[in-house]
């Protein structure tokens, strides 16, 4: 008798979600929550923690302060989200069928990982802003960033010819999704990322405009690479990951020459997502620990050149936005600042009311303006209940 698998989803076809198919909905909401079954990855090693009995927190009570909560959540294609005020998980609601320890598909969340990486970089004095490119990896000069520096890179405003649609197979989005194994090989196509980094061209125009390129994160994650002499999931485990207190290891999708996807491959639990955010409002610090310096952090939620972002879709949500060292940052009155990934993920900082809020979700569409207005408001309002409820 033949071994035939079923379907991974209800009502799908035989064999469904495939390497085409895995990203676009509904497959989505079954793959972002296990891409190692589909791309190779490596893991991101957490310090060890003393393990216990899972306990979740629950909903109840943040909607009891706001009505209609569940409702919005599942409305919103929500996976997982945890609210954390003051360091203490007051909030917490899984989907069904998703629990606290399964790890799920970060997406672009993973660049602001990879931003807090270099900053502890350029504290130890290993990395300097300002230097070119090609003074760190010398394979990319000649390229669209080689003669940009650090700073441009982490802020993208690097000139470079890379169209980011998601939904045309002749991006070169799609492109690198393809030479990191998130889809079927072409003819042609570069061996690795590090060779295809290399054949990414621009005019050298560079500070003058933001240009949102996934790109350029996996172009800092080359440099981490350089300059410490480590696998890049290692260097994220050694300088942030094993010093977060994380209860899990996480994971990041790795392409045949060993290049990880830094820009969007990093895979881990709400809750320690969490955790990325909480270091982001105490300043560099976990449990009396500096990770990584007031000052790196400062310069990132005081925001970039909100000129350079002018006319784009993030500032038509956030009018005085900017981008600033792999972080978007709102600029409104709250100084709110956040990292998010298409189709719904996000780590939500509110200095205003101390809360985090860590989401991951399996929209159907990768990116609207729509979800990030609806998902703005949301926020807001999920942080100003969290501020009423008593300890």
């Amino acid at each position: 008798m033949t071994d035939v698998h079923p379907p991974r989803l209800p009502g799908a076809a035989l064999g469904e979600p495939t390497l085409e198919t895995w990203q676009d909905a509904p497959h989505n909401r079954w793959a972002f929550a296990h891409v190692s079954e589909f791309v190779p990855t490596a893991p991101i090693a957490r310090r060890p923690v003393d393990g216990g009995a899972e306990h979740v927190v629950g909903i109840d009570r943040l909607e009891a302060a706001m009505p209609g909560l569940v409702e919005r959540l599942e409305q919103s294609y929500t996976d997982a989200i945890v609210v954390v005020r003051d360091g203490a998980v007051v909030a917490e609601h899984y989907r069904d069928g998703f629990a606290p320890s399964d790890v799920h598909l970060l997406m672009s969340v993973s660049k602001s990982l990879c931003g807090l990486t270099v900053g502890t970089l350029v504290d130890d004095g290993v990395l300097s802003p300002d230097r070119l490119v090609a003074s760190y990896v010398p394979a990319l000069a000649g390229s669209a960033y080689g003669d940009a520096t650090l700073q441009q890179v982490l802020d993208m405003t690097v000139d470079v010819d890379y169209d980011e649609d998601y939904r045309n197979p002749a991006s070169e989005v799609q492109a690198q999704d393809r030479v990191a194994g998130w889809r079927p090989r072409r003819g042609g196509d570069p061996a690795d990322t590090y060779a295809f980094l290399a054949t990414l061209r621009g005019d050298g125009r560079h500070g003058k405009h933001f240009k949102y390129c996934s790109a350029a994160t996996d172009v800092l994650a080359w440099v981490v690479e350089n300059v410490t002499g480590l696998r890049y999931a290692d260097a994220v485990s050694q300088r942030l990951w094993s010093k977060l207190g994380c209860e899990h290891d996480a994971q990041i999708t790795v392409d045949p020459g060993g290049f990880a996807f830094a820009n969007g491959g990093i895979s881990c639990t709400a809750r320690d997502l969490s955790r990325v955010g909480q270091l982001m409002l105490d300043g560099g610090v976990v449990a009396g620990r500096r990770i990584v310096s007031a000052d790196w952090v400062d310069r990132t939620v005081r925001g970039g050149d909100r000129a350079a972002a002018a006319g784009t879709a993030f500032q038509r949500v956030h009018p005085d936005g900017s981008y600033s060292n792999q972080w978007w940052v709102t600029g409104d009155r709250r100084g709110d600042y956040y990292a998010v990934g298409i189709h719904g993920q996000f780590i939500w900082v509110d200095p205003s009311t101390r809360t985090v809020v860590a989401k991951f979700s399996s929209w159907p569409e990768p990116i609207t303006e729509h979800w990030n207005r609806v998902h703005a408001e949301l926020f807001r309002e999920v942080c100003d209940a969290a501020a009423l409820l008593e300890r």
